[in-house]
């Protein structure tokens, strides 16, 4: 026998042993039916988000633990997952935790807001520096429900638009669509802001009821449409730098599961959070020539914009954290976090001319 040969019989040897533990590991193990809810009707939020998280489940579990998905609205209101989710109504859910801003602000540091750090920097902070070990002590200790990161967005578009909104001046007045945060904070800026589930935007654009609308990042805003009912496409997301979203599990569910099964969720999460972040970033730098080809005009935001913005942001933050002691907690982690990486431009980027 060649030492080819001989690595070759080893490794199906052990390829054998390994398949005969994994059977014996798991010929034994729960089986489990579960229902998610979610406040999407299709999409990439649906598709590289929930589905895909799902189907990772079922495939790490060799099909022992399946998640039927629902659509927004199925199973309770699009915008009240975490509610739906710790009535038992549903088993687990998949939100953006910043619509439960009202109950809670804090809820915005985890799902990104104007004084935001970019994706790579909330990607670290979460994973690297203790952020989603916050985020699941705060939902426990607050809404009584399990928490991680499921599903991670790039900067969104600021606003597709029925008009040009370009300065402070184009702002004023200005009725969009928008939830979280941005909904005080652009009002301060002299918008009219109104909240809304994703499924109304489209017929609401198409109407006038409002002028404009910011949802996600430019491939995830190709499937609603809004290109048809808009012409103009503004850049870049100032109210929204990232927007991590995030899978809610009722914990009587969660303590259901062996820590084996447990274990399986978070693995399935943040395959799907790291891949939905790839994807995201790859379709985005194609969706700009899209909209282009469809028509619209694509508009950079005037810098006093982009810097009242974000300032706006941070004035808005630190008036929350003078009264809220989650608040302040979690921003005191993020601010440290932003400390650390001070630096990172210099030692990370280098610079191009023209850019």
């Amino acid at each position: 026998m060649t030492g080819l040969s001989k690595l070759t019989g080893l490794s199906a040897a052990l390829a054998l042993a390994a398949g005969a533990l994994t059977f014996s590991a798991t010929a034994g193990a729960q089986e489990h039916s579960f229902k998610m809810a979610t406040g999407w009707g299709g999409g990439p939020l649906m598709e590289i988000g929930a589905q895909a998280f799902a189907d990772r489940v079922e495939q790490l579990s060799d099909g022992r633990i399946e998640i039927e998905v629902f659509p927004g609205g199925t199973l309770g209101p699009a915008l009240k997952v975490s509610e739906t989710v710790q009535q038992g109504v549903a088993d687990m859910g998949h939100t953006w935790v910043g619509y439960d801003w009202g109950i809670d602000p804090t809820a915005v540091l985890f799902g990104g807001f104007a004084g935001s750090f970019d994706t790579e920097r909330m990607l670290h902070w979460l994973y690297r520096d203790g952020g989603a070990d916050l985020q699941a002590e705060w939902r426990d200790e607050k809404f009584n429900l399990i928490s991680m990161p499921l599903f991670i967005r790039t900067s969104e578009v600021f606003l597709h638009a029925r008009k040009p909104v370009r300065s402070l001046e184009d702002i004023n007045g200005l009725k969009l669509r928008t939830a979280g945060a941005w909904l005080e904070i652009s009002r301060g800026m002299g918008a009219a802001p109104v909240t809304m589930p994703g499924g109304d935007v489209y017929p609401a654009l198409e109407r006038g009821t409002i002028d404009a609308t910011e949802w996600g990042t430019l491939w995830e805003n190709v499937s609603p449409g809004f290109h048809r009912v808009t012409k103009y496409v503004i850049i870049p997301g100032v109210h929204q730098p990232t927007a991590p979203f995030e899978l809610v599990i009722n914990k009587d569910v969660w303590n259901s599961l062996s820590e084996a099964d447990q274990q399986i969720i978070r693995d399935a999460a943040f395959m799907t959070t790291m891949n939905s972040w790839l994807t995201i970033g790859q379709e985005d730098a194609k969706a700009i020539q899209f909209f282009r080809e469809q028509g619209n005009e694509i508009i950079e935001l005037d810098p006093e914009v982009q810097y009242a913005a974000r300032e706006a942001g941070l004035a808005w933050a630190e008036e929350k954290a003078a009264d809220n002691p989650w608040f302040a907690r979690v921003l005191e982690s993020q601010k440290a976090f932003a400390d650390l990486w001070s630096d990172a431009n210099k030692y990370r980027n280098v610079k191009v001319r023209g850019q």
